[in-house]
């Protein structure tokens, strides 16, 4: 496996994208915005601003982009299954 996708648990993201996925893909980029939101909120360069303030330096594209494609992923996986029984 590629180092970058083992650094930063990426792959949990990606993997607990896929039953985000299986509920709606904007289920699962929510999700993974609201990830990305908390760990910009622990930012301690954050603590006590409010977010119009915020510093957005611990943002994270590529965890951000490993749980949206695993909701991808998902929503794929059920629209085959809606295929296969419809």
């Amino acid at each position: 496996m590629c180092k970058w996708f083992k650094e930063s648990n990426r792959w949990k993201h990606f993997v607990l994208g896929i039953p985000e996925g299986l509920i709606s893909f904007w289920f699962a980029a929510g999700c993974a915005t609201g990830m990305e939101v908390k760990d910009c909120h622990y930012d301690p360069e954050n603590a006590g601003k409010p977010i119009y303030k915020w510093s957005f330096k611990h943002w994270d594209w590529l965890d951000w982009a490993c749980t949206t494609v695993g909701g991808l992923i998902g929503c794929l996986i059920r629209l085959g299954l809606i295929a296969l029984f419809v």
